[in-house]
């Protein structure tokens, strides 16, 4: 996965996070992915990065929901 196809998932990962938590405003849930993503810039095989950032980000959303 390349960085493109990384940001990509990560914005399809703010839309569907948005959606399951709609009492979160969604600039709130883009800037509780982007707090998320960079636990994993050392990460060296990228494909499963935007799926531990929405858990990650997921869990963070439970808490402020």
């Amino acid at each position: 996965m390349d960085r493109s196809d990384e940001d990509r998932a990560i914005n399809e990962v703010v839309e569907r996070l948005a959606k399951q938590f709609p009492r979160v405003p969604a600039g709130e849930v883009a800037e509780v992915v982007s707090q998320s993503r960079p636990e994993f810039d050392d990460v060296p095989i990228r494909d499963f990065v935007p799926l531990f950032v929405e858990r990650g980000a997921k869990q963070r959303l439970r808490e402020l929901a």
